[in-house]
């Protein structure tokens, strides 16, 4: 399959997908971090939209539209960065390709745009982490845990403000790292939605 994966510097999905056998491109305003620049797309994503892709895989950013930022969503309205970040998210709801997936942490889009198709967590995939995360999903099954029985993680401290950390980097982990697929989840996009 021809695989777009949209908002994507880590490039956790597009190699799984490359194991596979697919042709597939990350595409990221940033340098790719995943080691394989030749499949990656630098620059905006909206363009590639246009193009003939089987399937578009997406990770728009969260930053203005998460529910984890909600006490400067104020602040965001006012300045045009939320509706910035709703656009964009749009963007792919609207674009032509025939299977697509947004993925994107609980927040806004659920009640401006329709409800999140499915809820995942990493630990349901073989990461010992929690991370809820929606997916909105276009002619694609939702996904099958691939740990269904596996434990949920428990915090490893509450910091200041009563915020659950379940990683013992959260609070210097930069947006960047912090919305990095996790490996079993990226997996499982690649081998469910290719099957």
């Amino acid at each position: 399959m021809r695989i777009l994966v949209a908002c994507e510097e880590s490039q956790a999905v597009t190699i799984e997908l490359r194991k596979l056998g697919h042709e597939a491109y990350s595409a990221d305003i940033q340098d790719c971090s995943g080691g394989h620049p030749e499949w990656h797309l630098k620059g905006d994503c909206l363009p590639l939209l246009q193009l003939e892709w089987e399937m578009i895989i997406a990770f728009p950013p969260c930053t203005h539209l998460t529910y984890g930022g909600v006490r400067w969503f104020k602040q965001k309205k006012a300045d045009g960065r939320q509706q910035a970040g709703i656009d964009l998210f749009m963007k792919f709801t609207n674009c032509q390709c025939p299977k697509v997936a947004i993925e994107n942490p609980l927040g806004i889009m659920s009640k401006l745009w329709k409800p999140h198709d499915q809820i995942i967590q990493p630990f349901e995939f073989g990461d010992p982490h929690r991370k809820r995360t929606c997916l909105w999903l276009k002619n694609l099954p939702q996904l099958i845990p691939t740990t269904p029985n596996a434990p949920a993680p428990t915090p490893l401290s509450i910091d200041s403000t009563g915020h659950k950390r379940y990683f013992t980097d959260s609070l210097n982990r930069s947006s960047t790292s912090r919305s990095k697929t996790f490996p079993g989840i990226a997996r499982a996009m690649a081998t469910q939605w290719t099957n």
